[in-house]
Parts: C-alpha cells; structure tokens; sequence
C-alpha cells in the first residue's frame, strides 16, 4: 500500500514470534521504518526521543509489567504523543472490563488476535486517511495557534462532507479551550439535534459545568450514565461536578462505580483514594492506594506521594507493621524522584507520631520543611498534610511557609477556602490572617519583580524569574498568564528561539486551562498568533530564521504549568497598553 510508504511506526510486544509477524505485515503494507519494545519502560525512551505514525501495542505487556492501558493513559497524560499519532491495542484478551478500560483512552482501533494483514492494513489505511484530513488542524493545535485551527475546521466542515462530524467535534473543543463556552455549547446542541451522540452529550454537559450551572450538568451527566454505563469520561465529569457542588460521598459512589468497571486507570485510582481520605472512609482509601502502588509499580511516572497516602490509610487501619516496608519501598524505588525526600520525611514523621516519638517525628518534618523550599512539585493535598503535622507539633514558622506555598498555588477561591480550614478548625485565626498575608504578598513580588526586569528592556531576565515563579506555583493562574507574557515579549523583542517558543506555547496553553474564561486570554493568543506570524510560522515544521537568537539556559527552568488571583501586574497591564 503505497500510502503507508515512508510512515514510521513502533512495535510494543513482549513476544519474539508476534513481534516477528506484525513486522511482516507492516513491511508487506509498505511499512519500512520500524521499531520495537517488549515491554512499557523499554516504550517510553523512543516515545520520548521521537515522534511515531502508527504504535501497535499489545495489551498484556507480561507478568509484574504495567499493561498496555496504562501505558496509554500514561503516554496521553504526559503529552509524550501527539494528536496525529495513530494508536492501536492488539490483544487475545476479551475480558469486558479490560476492552471497556482501553477504549475510552480514545484508540484508533482495538485489534483482537488473531487478526489477518488484510484486516490490520484496512484498519490502519482508514485511519491514515482520516489523520491525513485532519493535519492541517492537528498542526496548528500543536503550535497553540487555535484560531488557525478553528479556522481550518470551519473551511473542512463545509468542503469535506464525510469528516465534517470530526471537524465539529475539534472546534468545539477548541472553543472550549479558549473559553468560549458559547460557541462549544452552539455546536453540541446542533449535533444533538440531528441525532444522539455520547460525546456530544458529555461535551454540552461540560459547557454547563464550565458556565458553573452545575445543576442541570449533574442531571444531564447522570441521564449520559444510564444510558450509556460504559462511557467512563461521563462518571469523571460528573465525580468533577459533585465535587463542584461539594457532595463528596456522591462523587466517591461515582468514582467507585466508574472503577468497578475500568479497574486500570490510575489516575481515577488515585482521585477515589483522595477522595476516600476526605470523607473517611479509611478502609476504602488504603485498598485503593495498596492498589495504585502495586499496579504503578513498573510504571515510568510513578508518583512517590502515592506511598505517604498509603502510609497514612495504613496508619488509620492500625496496620503499623506494613509501614516500615513501604518507607523503604519508597526510598529505594523512587530515588529518583526530586520530591522523594520530601515524601519520605513526611511519610516517616507519620510513623514516628503514631509510635510516639515526638523528637524523631520532628526531626523528619524539619527534613521535609527543608526539601520542600525548592521546588520539587509536592502536591497541595501532601504538602497539607506536613502542615497539619507542623501545627500540631507546634511548629508554626513551618506551617506558615507551607500553607502560604499551597494558598499561592491553589486554582481557585474554593480551594484556598478549603485549605485554610486546616487553620480554623486547628483554632488558629492568628496563623490564617498571616498566611493569607505572605501568600499574596509572594505573588505579587514574583511578579513585580518580573514586570520591572521587562520594563527595563531585561527580556531574558524577565523569562528567568517569571519561570522560576511559575515552577514554585505551577497552579496560579495570575503566575502562569504573566510568565506566558515574559516569554512572549522576549521573543517579540529579541528573535525567535525554538526553546523558548515552546515555553511560551505551553504557558500559553496552562493560562487557558487554568482560568479558561478570563477576557485577557483573548490578548494573550492574539500576541501569540502575532509573533507566529511574525516569524513566519505557519507549520509545525517550519523553523524561521530569525535576525536574533535568545540563549534562555537552565536557569529559565522547565516550562512550568498550571494557576487565581486575576492578572493586574504590571507585565498583564503592558498587554492592555499594547
């Protein structure tokens, strides 16, 4: 098949013999370029390295070994393939819950063995078609240029009849993306009309979630549920709302129905453990985290809080003895880990508590006060719990710096009110009013300090300090916007620099998704779409040749993510200037 000539793909089998004969049926299709991993840690290294057409995976990856599901969720999680990739599950395996569990990752197909060539190059032709129509799109999302890609959609919608659904389906998640939940929810009701689709449901749903008419998207997301209970984006959208109205048990039933029937996803694992921990329901917490433990275990992103939270379950449950092994587990597996040192001081001052040793126990928290001033992405939900221990061991300055870490960091008013009731039940008023102080009090010099460094025509130097804000508070809307801003008028003033471009892209892409209705982010995508077009960068292959180049190094960091305090810096009222 010519069209598949030139189309690099990845083999991820444990088995020689099959390995061998999906090989052939490749190459027979016209297939030359590939490559091979037996298992999901050998997988990710040329995932990482580089971009695939077509991935076939099998699902069971081995004994002791993370599956081919979880390793998909894993992969989409972490953006290590893009939209145009083509993603196929090949498995001898029938069981109901593990298809379902696999299918809602959004596949491309779903192959049982024994399947012919004949067959999978049908099924791979189809799909390489579809893609190769959706390309132009998938680009201009991948440069976060998404009025482009809106655009594009429009055009395909009306001159590509048999794609026009597809076409919809993006620009309306788009529209979503940009906050413009009107035209989303414009285009799902329009769908909807002509005939009953699940997506479609789920996607008018979440408009109304986003325009916080909670209500009415409870009842239409229960209605998606019962008539389609395999349709497992509807019980997470809808555990999402329940906790929006703050009805806890409701949203754990929810969790906990939507992993009796997709017991292999993780990240939902570990949302009904939390979840668990907030109700108090003990029991439920600690066998839902013994099972994230175990089920990540060979996986590449594990998560070393997931060891403090069973710990904790362990602890509640008086199971004292399993505790000493899962510290050990935790320091030995995960060293890795910039915040396992963190996660063992905390998970050890846990142990020494219960046992009553308050001198030891405070020794392991001030370990973790101290590993905590860098930062190593501790989440707020951990970083919560070394601030209860801190209060109740009396040990205020260090409850004061971590709460005013997580008050800084929290994405909305809710969960700053949420937190800080850690203080108030504790009686501690005095601690919330200084809390409250020094957590606005940081924001505001963080991004001061970046505006003045822009003002004095420091591009660079703005770059540095806003990326390092945005490190140490990934979830703050107002810290992320203003770093999006910092990187893109360094590019707008001193030549295009392909690092920075991409910080710049994903700051972009976190400010939306953090404060997706804020009327700023209009301004913030048109200086993005300027300095596009300024450049000459109309494709995702395209690398302008710019008058200038920036040396951002390490000191700029990683591109940070997330974060609500409104932008009013002085860098955010530059763009209203402009």
């Amino acid at each position: 098949m010519q069209e598949l000539a030139g189309l690099t793909a990845l083999i991820i089998e444990p088995h020689a013999g099959m390995r061998a004969s999906i090989h052939n049926m490749l190459s027979l299709g016209g297939v030359s370029k590939i490559e091979y991993a037996n298992n999901s840690g050998t997988a990710i290294r040329p995932l990482k390295q580089k971009t695939f057409d077509l991935v076939i995976c099998e699902y069971d990856l081995g004994e002791g070994q993370q599956d081919g599901q979880q390793l998909l969720e894993d992969l989409r999680h972490n953006k290590l393939i893009p939209l145009s990739t083509i993603f196929f599950m090949a498995t001898a395996e029938r069981t109901h819950g593990k298809v379902v569990s696999a299918a809602e990752l959004a596949l491309n197909d779903y192959v049982l063995k024994p399947f012919t060539a004949d067959t999978l190059m049908e099924r791979i032709s189809r799909a390489i078609e579809k893609r190769n129509v959706l390309m132009p799109v998938y680009r201009q999302v991948e440069l976060g240029n998404l009025g482009r890609a809106i655009e594009i959609c429009q055009d395909g919608e009306s001159k590509k009849a048999a794609y026009r659904t597809d076409f919809l389906r993006l620009r309306a998640e788009m529209h979503m993306t940009l906050g413009e939940v009107s035209a989303a929810e414009e285009i799902y009701t329009e769908l909807l009309a002509k005939r009953s689709i699940a997506w479609a449901h789920l996607g008018l749903a979440s408009t109304l979630f986003m325009q916080e008419r909670y209500e009415e998207a409870e009842e239409k997301l229960t209605a998606l549920i019962d008539d389609k209970k395999e349709f497992l984006e509807a019980y997470d959208w809808l555990a999402k709302t329940q906790e929006a109205r703050g009805n806890l048990t409701q949203m754990q039933a929810t969790l906990e129905s939507a992993v009796a029937r997709s017991p292999y996803a993780l990240r939902r694992l570990r949302k009904l453990g939390k979840v668990a921990l907030q109700t108090g329901d003990a029991d439920t917490a600690h066998k839902v985290f013994q099972q994230v433990v175990n089920k990540a275990k060979f996986s590449e992103f594990r998560e070393p809080e997931d060891h403090v939270h069973l710990v904790e379950t362990s602890l509640a449950k008086g199971e004292v003895k399993l505790v000493p092994a899962i510290i050990r587990d935790l320091a030995k597996s995960l060293a890795g880990f910039k915040k396992t040192a963190a996660c063992r001081a905390i998970a050890s001052a846990l142990l020494h508590r219960h046992n009553g040793d308050k001198g030891q126990a405070d020794e392991e928290l001030e370990v973790a006060l101290l590993a905590c001033k860098e930062p190593i992405n501790l989440s707020n939900d951990t970083k919560l719990t070394l601030a209860k221990n801190c209060l109740e061991s009396g040990m205020d300055q260090g409850v004061i710096d971590v709460m005013t870490s997580v008050v800084g960091n929290a994405p909305t008013a809710v969960a700053v009110s949420s937190a800080m009731r850690l203080l108030q039940e504790g009686g501690r008023e005095d601690l919330v009013k200084r809390v409250t102080r020094a957590s606005k009090s940081q924001v505001v010099d963080m991004v001061a300090a970046g505006a003045e460094k822009a003002r004095l025509g420091d591009f660079q130097g703005a770059v540095v300090l806003m990326s390092e804000a945005a490190e140490r508070l990934p979830h703050n809307p107002q810290v992320v916007f203003n770093a999006a801003v910092a990187a893109l008028k360094c590019l707008d003033n001193l030549g295009w620099d392909m690092q920075l471009g991409e910080k710049a892209r994903s700051y972009v892409a976190e400010a939306r998704q953090l404060d997706p209705r804020n009327p700023r982010l209009s301004l913030l995508s048109g200086m993005y779409r300027d300095i596009l077009k300024k450049y000459g960068i109309n494709d995702v292959n395209t690398i302008p040749v710019a008058p200038t180049t920036v040396a951002i190094g390490k000191a700029a960091g990683e591109a940070a993510t997330k974060s609500e305090v409104k932008p009013e810096s002085a860098i955010g009222q530059e763009i209203d200037a402009k």
